[in-house]
């Protein structure tokens, strides 16, 4: 009898996880979430293989899923074995058209297959679009004083998108997922771009609800050693104020900036979460505190 009561037990606590997720699943029906993957996510194969679940479930309870996957270690990894060293201006790395060759193959023909195989196999439906096809952009220069070392070669900063495609198959029920490249607007050749810029820039142009970004970092932290200091909401008229404390720094402030660049464009809000907590975008979306942190409009 204990068992029996132990067995229920379980499985009552499984009804009451569904039914706290009622309530998001009945707001974000039919609207749109865009998740950015990258990080660990995209080393470890259980955590991939979980989080792309994740996204074969919100499309399942009528959410409309959109992907943008960064390269993670696969880039390095192949120029490494092409014996080409990379090379960086004021911290930024250069894109030479043989560099840019591997980053297309890479994206294109390996990562990004990878995760549209992914998503068939827990029974959804995928589509794989190069970035080209959709980001537009302008060649960036670096922040840099010396005009001379300002080239960054063949890395593009989004201007515009083209979002046709993208909304065809959510209406389809398809999940687009998204590789990082980009075209430039007049010469049409095809660039390297930032996975997070991307994002935001496609987020923005969709006005989606959501834009999540996955990393290997919980969220904002107000000391990086003390998990237990995470804020998990934060106002994009307090972003300045956090960066001048020190507590916003590194790759979290071009990540942030791009976060308030998305809500000022129309997004509902970002979030920030790990990709290394299993089902991480689940819990974000789909309980009342979160895991990781919300930006939200002033």
């Amino acid at each position: 009898m204990t068992l029996h009561k132990e067995f229920l037990k379980e499985h009552i606590n499984k009804a009451g996880i569904l039914i706290e997720a009622l309530p998001y699943i009945q707001d974000f029906r039919g609207k749109c979430i865009l998740v950015k993957v990258g990080g660990s996510a995209m080393e470890d194969v259980e955590l991939l293989d979980a989080l792309l679940r994740d996204v074969v479930l919100l499309e399942a309870v009528g959410i409309n899923p959109v992907v943008v996957h960064g390269g993670g270690k696969a880039i390095s990894n192949a120029m490494a074995n092409s014996g080409i060293e990379p090379r960086f201006v004021s911290g930024q790395r250069y894109t030479d058209p043989d560099t840019m060759r591997i980053v297309e193959e890479t994206l294109v023909n390996e990562v990004n297959p990878n995760l549209v195989s992914l998503v068939h196999s827990h029974g959804g439906r995928a589509k794989g679009i190069h970035g080209a096809e959709v980001f537009i952009s302008k060649k960036m220069k670096a922040n840099c004083e010396d005009s001379e070392d300002a080239d960054l070669g063949l890395v593009g900063e989004v201007v515009k998108c083209q979002t046709e495609e993208i909304k065809k198959l959510t209406d389809q029920e398809i999940i687009p997922i998204l590789s990082p490249v980009s075209i430039e607007e007049n010469s049409h050749t095809v660039l390297n771009t930032n996975a997070d810029i991307a994002a935001s820039s496609l987020a923005a142009a969709m006005h989606v609800d959501k834009l999540v970004y996955i990393s290997d970092v919980l969220g904002v932290l107000r000391d990086p050693e003390d998990d237990a200091t995470l804020i998990n909401t934060i106002k994009c008229s307090e972003v300045k104020g956090l960066s001048e404390e020190g507590i916003i720094t590194g790759g979290m402030l071009p990540k942030l900036n791009s976060a308030i660049h998305a809500i000022e464009s129309g997004v509902g809000k970002v979030h920030m979460i790990d990709g290394r907590i299993p089902h991480s975008l689940l819990l974000e979306i789909f309980t009342k505190t979160g895991i990781g942190t919300e930006i939200v409009p002033s």
